[in-house]
């Protein structure tokens, strides 16, 4: 391209990460859907109104939300999450966050089970993608970001950051 040599990595900048919000939410007990052509699905219900902050960011989220999660033949779980913020300012924002869960077949049974597991026995990542109205918060429409998560007995913990 342009007569650029192959193999040079100094023509594209590495991407960085920038932190953008903290967030802790209550969940409820799984309700099973059952065996599916593409896995075993359940979904998650989130419990209250879980506090969302951040350095340009603050917020709930709103108790209307769950998580649809199916756990493919390979052991792998697929979380896909809708759920809506309300800023503290009063700006409604929706989120679809997709990702996976993954980890040794006999920490993923301590998660099942209600265990409290520590995040770095297991792989946690999500992406979130943002519908925002114009104004304030537009830039979460601009960008993209990843999370990492944790899960305990009853609660999920996402720390979302920004692919700068």
């Amino acid at each position: 391209m342009n007569g650029d040599p192959i193999g040079r990595t100094d023509l594209v900048p590495v991407p960085g990460l920038e932190f953008v919000y903290e967030t802790t939410v209550d969940v409820t007990a799984a309700v099973p859907v059952g065996q599916t052509t593409d896995g075993f699905r359940r979904i998650i219900p989130v419990r209250g109104e879980g506090r969302l902050q951040g350095p340009h960011i603050r917020g709930h989220l709103l108790a209307e939300a769950a998580d649809w999660q199916v756990t493919r033949s390979d052991g792998v779980t697929v979380v896909d999450a809708m759920y809506a913020i309300r800023t503290d300012d009063g700006v409604v924002i929706q989120v679809r966050n997709r990702g996976l869960r993954r980890g040794p077949s006999d920490v993923l049974e301590r998660i099942v089970q209600g265990e409290n597991v520590d995040p770095a026995e297991y792989y946690f990542r999500t992406v979130p993608e943002f519908i925002a109205p114009a104004g304030k918060y537009e830039w979460l429409n601009q960008n993209i970001f990843i999370c990492a998560g944790a899960r305990y007995a009853d609660g999920v913990r996402l720390q979302a950051w920004r692919i700068t």
